[in-house]
């Protein structure tokens, strides 16, 4: 056959032209071998027909059908010669002679032909009428296939492959899901019939075509499972070839049995991501896939479908096949398997291994389950702050807009950034924490295990873990950023079963939401007995440039610093730059609870080390008082220590931290995504002070006590000493101790005392010295009076308690009392200028003990008790509260002086020594210094000083009692006669200022006289008088006042708001001593 050399279109031409003449020339020849063959010996015969010799009768039946077998089989030729017309006319023929002798085979075979020729000749057409006559025709083919079926012909070939050929046919032709229905019919019909075939060979392509035509309907599960009876048929011929055909077809199964790897699963993504299918979707119809990968209904299917995989693939030779195969089937079904079948999957996926090279990977993970337990935030020595460049304090960030610390604006931009972000640092180690899970019955071992990325800057650090049966471990899985940009971590890579996966974080995240939803057989973190986790995404990490990195630490050690109550003690804290960027800028700040306790830290010493280099280091001193435990601690953290006593110490978290705010060099960089300049993080180191406090010295309770000793009746009485720091030296007149610390009332004349008493306790087992110090503040001039100028500042002496017990301080009062009483105590000082108001408001309840709290406070705070505990330890107790309470109630007496006092003294027998406060003459009678002699006329005098700013009108009275308390002037029965006139008057329900029992009480009693005396305002006056006495012995003289139209003040000293009852001053008792003459 020649080709002329011409173009491709001529070429082709030629080519037809040539074929057509070829094809008429068989079909001539065909025809004419056809039309002149004779009878005899011309027997077309078919497989139904008898194939031994043929009796007179079949030889007789045979000829009348001849013709009629030949003028179809002219038509096959005409087909195949590409004559449809021409086949049409034969095929014709054929039927009406096949349907006279009764030939139901070849009428079948014709008409099958005859639709053959009428598609061939309207080839491309399609047409309503076309289909119906096609259906039409091959449901006859059908029909005619089985009446050639007869009993007589049951011994012979079956026609039934024949008609399960046109089946199939019609099927074929109508496959279109309009027709969905009739064609199911058709194919179920061919798989009923396919029990009659005897030859495997022809069920295995009926089951071919009857799988291929399901598909092209989107039967899918239908299509699979006749896939599966192809597979088996395979299965059955035990040999290599057949075992891969087996695999390929099982392989094509996978995708409508919901087992497919996860290789295909990733190249179908990859298409719809090409096809432009959103994120959303893709992720929805991955969680479908997943979710339907576990569903009940399907799980002894898929498991049989799995191992039918398996043992294909191991057949067939394909290692790669038979592990993943065996992974799925584990990793998926493992609560539907025994613990037996575990361990023979287990055997299998190692032992396929062992015929993969070194390094394999497969897409499909096996064991374990890992998901993502947290991503730990930065510690404490290297928390990452964003920079605020506009701001000084750059470490704060921007302030929220308007004057509410909560706005909606604010919520809403949280929850538009809700996913949560991560800052990494190139060089520096970085960790996250995931949890692995083994809910097989035999031991796990993954040989590695590292974190996943794929953006080629960061080093992870492989791990090995051992997991028993049915356990789970949360490991720490670290690694290091090498370079700039954003880092994505999808999941885990695995090498265990001798074969690298990769197991995807949300994969697992899947199986879990489907485990909640009921739709997964088994949560396999649950089965292991972890706890429910609540879902951690993947924050979106970014690293940047190199930071400076700042290291604390104690010096002289790491561990709590152990501190008693009240305890005060330098710490020094180191500071290194372990970076390999230099510290330009620095602020220290605190934070945390008792932040009262950081009495100072050296802030200047950092600044002025700045810049900071990388390896340089630098020591703050920091300065810390241990706080008072509280009674919650005191009650939950109480317990006995070895000795038996009771020691308390402080809980956690109450200790203080400092804060330092630092950064490197303010270089601009830019962002690999974006391209725009980002300016770089600073760093916040947080320096924890763990004070562990333990309780020291314990306040039991603290309390007011009140004493009087009775001064004797002398010739002097004490002389003032005014303050003066220039002339202390002078001022002191005794060196006995006891004068600098309890000092004679020069007024009373009595030995007046109160005490601070307080009880302490020490139960830990160190020895403690006590001492107190009372600051006292300097007055004017004017009126700052007293006997002593150590009283500005007193120190009194140390004492000791021992561990385990207990001792009383002793804290005298007397110095803080006023030199004067006015309105000044009672009136607040921070009242506004220009607000006026009455008296009786001035004086109110309100503010009286508001004025009493404010003086309480006073007090205390120049009280102040400090202990020491060997060279190093030494703190101040807090008495606080014990003496805020101890004084509540008597504040006023132990701050205001009397409104009067009174002295008695001795006079001479001259009349002009009478009334002056020098040193007067001896007396006449030869008696003993400080005493009286009885029969004898003693000259005294009474003293009476206005403490007040005002005038004050009284009546003075003056009682002498003897030692049993019995008034000895008055009566029968009297011892000491009063010169001078008499005018006795009785009391009743008088208010009495008490000034030794510091109440309020009723007297009922006699005085000897009432005198009317007027004393001005911080002056004395004096009265005198004589006494003779009768009977030698003790005597005591009291002197009292009744006060005449007493203002508010006193009134409020007195502590009464009626203003008809009086107020009545009693004086100190003095004691008289009378001796007997010679």
């Amino acid at each position: 056959m020649l080709f002329p050399p011409a173009d491709r279109e001529t070429q082709e031409l030629h080519l037809q032209t040539m074929m057509q003449d070829i094809a008429a020339g068989l079909l001539m020849e065909f025809e004419k071998w056809v039309l002149q063959a004779e009878s005899t010996g011309t027997i077309l015969k078919t497989p139904l027909d008898s194939q031994s010799s043929l009796s007179s009768e079949e030889v007789i039946k045979a000829k009348k059908r001849r013709l009629g077998r030949a003028q179809k089989t002219i038509g096959d030729y005409c087909l195949l010669a590409g004559s449809p017309v021409d086949a049409n006319a034969h095929y014709t023929t054929a039927l009406e002679l096949s349907r006279l002798t009764g030939d139901f085979f070849w009428l079948a075979g014709a008409l099958e032909g005859s639709v053959c020729a009428l598609l061939i000749d309207r080839m491309g057409q399609r047409d309503p009428v076309l289909e119906d006559e096609v259906r039409y025709r091959y449901h006859s083919v059908i029909l005619h296939y089985r009446k050639s079926f007869i009993q007589e012909n049951a011994q012979r070939v079956s026609p039934i492959t024949f008609e399960l050929e046109a089946t199939l046919k019609l099927a074929r032709f109508l496959c279109r899901r309009e027709l969905s229905k009739e064609v199911v019919e058709l194919l179920t019909a061919a798989a009923d019939g396919a029990k009659s075939l005897i030859d495997a060979s022809d069920r295995l392509i009926l089951y071919v075509e009857i799988a291929r035509l399901y598909g092209s309907l989107g039967y899918e599960r239908k299509a699979a499972f006749f896939s599966r009876q192809v597979a088996q048929l395979y299965l059955q011929q035990e040999n290599r070839l057949a075992a891969i055909s087996a695999m390929q077809v099982l392989a094509l199964t996978t995708k409508a049995y919901r087992v497919q790897s996860a290789a295909s699963v990733a190249k179908g993504s990859i298409a719809k991501k090409e096809t432009g299918l959103g994120h959303s979707d893709g992720t929805k119809m991955l969680l479908q896939s997943v979710v339907s990968l576990f569903e009940s209904q399907w799980s002894t299917l898929q498991m049989v479908v799995l191992r039918e995989i398996l043992l294909s693939s191991a057949r067939a030779g394909d290692p790669l096949a038979a592990w993943s195969a065996a992974a799925r089937l584990l990793r998926s079904y493992y609560p539907l398997i025994t613990p037996a079948g575990q361990n023979g999957l287990a055997s299998a996926l190692s032992n396929s291994a062992d015929r993969l090279p070194s390094g394999t990977r497969c897409a499909d993970p096996a064991l374990p389950f890992i998901r993502v337990h947290s991503f730990p935030a930065h510690p404490s020595q290297m928390d990452i702050v964003k920079r605020n460049t506009a701001r000084e304090d750059w470490w704060a960030g921007s302030a929220p807009s308007g004057p509410f610390i909560y706005t909606p604006f604010i919520k809403e931009e949280q929850n538009n950034n809700s996913k949560q972000e991560l800052i990494w640092v190139v060089g520096e180690p970085v960790q996250v924490l995931v949890e692995l899970a083994n809910p097989c019955g035999f031991d796990l071992r993954v040989d590695s295990i590292y974190t996943s990325v794929h953006s080629g800057n960061f080093d992870p650090f492989p791990v090995t873990v051992n997991l028993p049966p049915n356990s789970s471990k949360v490991i720490t899985l670290s690694g290091i950023p090498t370079s700039v940009g954003p880092v994505t971590i999808p999941g885990c890579t695995v090498h265990c079963f001798g074969v690298i996966t990769e197991h995807l974080f949300r994969d697992v995240d899947n199986l879990l939401l489907g485990a909640t939803q009921g739709l997964v057989l088994s949560d396999p973190f649950r089965c292991c007995g972890s706890g429910k986790l609540r879902n951690v995404s993947v924050p979106s990490i970014s690293v940047v440039a190199p930071l400076p990195l700042l290291v604390s630490r104690v010096v002289g050690g790491d561990g709590a610093i152990i501190l008693h109550e009240g305890e005060i003690r330098d710490v020094r804290i180191s500071l290194a730059n372990a970076g390999t960027v230099p510290v330009e800028q620095a602020h220290i700040s605190l934070s945390g609870k008792n932040q009262d306790s950081v009495l100072s830290f050296a802030s200047e010493t950092l600044k002025s080390a700045l810049p900071l280099k990388p390896g340089a280091e630098v020591t703050i001193p920091v300065t810390l008082k241990a706080w008072r435990l509280s009674l919650v601690d005191a009650d939950t953290a109480s317990g006995k220590s070895s000795s038996g006593t009771v020691v308390r110490h402080s809980k956690d978290g109450n200790s203080p931290a400092l804060f330092i705010h630092y950064s490197g060099p303010l270089t601009n960089s830019k962002d690999p995504q974006t391209n725009e300049s980002v300016v770089p993080p600073g760093r916040r180191l947080a320096v924890p002070l763990q004070m562990c406090v333990l309780q020291g010295l314990s306040l039991v309770k603290a309390r007011l006590l009140s004493m009087e000793i009775p001064a004797h009746v002398g010739q002097n009485l004490p002389k003032l000493v005014r303050v003066d720091n220039s002339s202390s030296e002078e001022a002191i007149n005794s060196n006995n101790k006891m004068d600098k610390l309890v000092k004679i009332d020069p007024f009373r004349g009595s030995w007046g005392l109160r005490f601070l008493e307080l009880e302490l306790t020490n139960p830990t087992d160190v020895v403690f010295d006590i001492s107190v110090s009372v600051q006292l503040e300097n007055s004017s001039k004017e009126d700052n009076l007293c006997v002593d100028q150590d009283a500005v500042d007193c120190g009194y002496p140390k004492t000791r308690i021992d561990r385990d017990c207990s001792a009383r301080v002793l804290i005298p009062l007397e110095h803080f009392k006023l030199p004067v009483l006015d309105a000044s105590f009672f009136v607040k000082e921070d009242q506004p200028d220009g607000v006026t108001s009455g008296r009786s408001s001035s004086f109110s309840e309100k503010n009286t003990k508001a004025e009493l709290n404010a003086s309480i406070r006073n007090l205390i705070s120049r009280i102040k008790v400090r202990w020491q505990s060997g060279r190093n330890s030494s703190g101040e107790l807090n008495i606080k509260d014990a003496i805020q309470a101890a004084l509540q109630t008597s504040v006023m007496d132990v701050l205001l002086p009397d409104p009067l006092t009174f002295g008695f003294r001795l006079l001479g027998s001259s009349s002009e020594d009478i009334g002056s406060f020098e040193e007067s003459t001896k007396v006449r009678s030869p008696a003993p210094k400080g005493s009286v002699v009885a029969h004898d006329i003693t000259p005294m005098e009474v003293v009476v000083r206005n403490n007040t700013k005002d005038r004050i009108k009284m009546s003075l009275s003056i009682t002498c009692r003897d030692v049993a308390g019995e008034n000895c002037v008055d009566g029968a029965k009297a011892t000491v006669l009063l010169s001078g006139a008499v005018s006795p008057i009785t009391l009743s329900s008088v208010k009495l200022f008490d000034l030794v029992s510091s109440e309020p009480q009723t007297l009922l009693a006699r005085v000897l006289s009432g005198i009317t005396m007027e004393v001005p305002p911080l002056q004395e006056i004096k009265h005198s008088f004589s006494l003779y006495f009768l009977v030698p012995g003790e005597y005591t003289l009291v002197a009292a006042a009744m006060i005449d139209d007493a203002n508010d003040i006193l009134r409020a000293r007195a502590r009464t708001d009626s203003p008809d009852e009086a107020i009545l001053c009693r004086g100190p008792p003095y004691h008289v001593r009378v001796v007997g003459t010679a």
